[in-house]
């Protein structure tokens, strides 16, 4: 009798796999998708291949004046290298090391920037963590002529510096669909178009400062900031945004992000010997793009990572901006670390809770 049981609880699962097929590999695909917290119908992933990659960059951190309605803004820029890089990122570590050589920066029109930019960006499978640290010396006045009594020269302003320290945080509620790893860090791949809600906020802090007024002297009857020599400020507030990767015939694809915040803010303004403090509440910005292909091994991208700061002083409605932002150009190839390297890599085989 159990023989007979036996044999035809077999043979009813042996008709289940020729004419259910779907059912069964649909639950053993759901658990997969449960498990590594992925929909592996919209991202692939990659286990313990790394992607190496060759790029072009240039970062900068830039400074704005605002002015009166009708009157053109005092727009202060770094004058950057443009440099060549290499990097590689194994699971949640990624690390690039860039070089500006001589031969590609010659415009010495801009005058000279000393600066150390550091710009960090984390992305697990629901959180993008973003760290922004800059020190820059060195500013010229876009464009051409403005401020200057040379038409064909820039304003140049070698003792005026920008300190700028801050972190984002943001939720991603479907990072099961949507995936920055792919188009950023080319870790993954993006497969199918999707998109995701961003919730988190931000905090930041930083400052402006010359050896005199930071309005040019041709330009101060111009400008309600004319006697503001140092700004510093302090915001933190919470932000909502949105991404979105299109991708055509699964290999082409592009990527767009942006949150905004509400932050409540306080800046002081440094004129001659006095000062002056406010309290308010200003919106900013934080955006990435990007456009590419990938594949299998390859992937060729263009990157835009960027953000928008504004700051009240307590001397004018009229605000003063901080971008900052990194371009970069970006070839990259998938490959299998040899035994040797996954030596150095095994403290990082640990599965984190995504």
């Amino acid at each position: 009798m159990y023989l007979v049981r036996y044999t035809i609880l077999k043979i009813l699962f042996g008709f289940a796999l020729i004419y259910f097929p779907g059912i069964i590999f649909s639950q053993d695909s759901a658990l997969i998708k449960r498990r590594f917290g992925v929909d592996t119908e919209y991202i692939k992933t990659f286990g313990t291949e790394m992607p190496v990659r060759f790029f072009f960059s240039q970062k900068y951190t830039a400074i704005e004046l605002s002015g009166a309605k009708g009157i053109e803004s005092v727009r202060y820029r770094p004058n950057t290298t443009l440099n060549i890089g290499i990097g590689a990122t194994y699971k949640l570590l990624t690390l690039n090391l860039a070089y500006g050589f001589p031969f590609m920066n010659r415009d010495n029109q801009k005058g000279d920037t000393r600066y150390l930019d550091l710009q960090s960006h984390i992305y697990t499978r629901k959180l993008s963590i973003d760290f922004n640290g800059q020190l820059y010396k060195g500013y010229f006045l876009f464009p051409k002529g403005f401020g200057n009594n040379n038409s064909d020269a820039y304003y140049l302003r070698p003792d005026l510096s920008a300190k700028l320290f801050g972190l984002t945080v943001y939720n991603m509620l479907n990072g099961r669909k949507f995936s920055y790893r792919a188009a950023l860090l080319q870790s993954e791949w993006q497969q199918k178009s999707s998109g995701t809600w961003l919730i988190g906020g931000e905090v930041y802090g930083g400052s402006v400062s010359g050896d005199s007024a930071i309005i040019p002297s041709q330009l101060k009857e111009q400008y309600a900031q004319r006697n503001v020599s140092t700004i510093g400020f302090f915001e933190l507030g919470p932000g909502v945004g949105y991404a979105y990767t299109i991708v055509i015939k699964k290999h082409f694809f592009i990527m767009g992000s942006a949150t905004a915040t509400l932050d409540l803010g306080f800046s002081r303004e440094f004129l001659q010997e006095d000062f002056r403090d406010q309290l308010s509440i200003r919106p900013n910005l934080l955006y990435r793009g990007v456009i590419g292909y990938s594949s299998r091994l390859w992937n060729l991208n263009f990157s835009w990572v960027g953000n928008r700061i504004a700051v009240r002083g307590e001397s004018t409605p009229d605000l003063y901006y901080f971008s900052t932002g990194n371009l970069r150009l970006t070839l990259s190839r998938r490959f299998l670390p040899g035994p040797r390297l996954m030596k150095y890599l095994k403290f990082l085989d640990f599965k984190p809770r995504e």
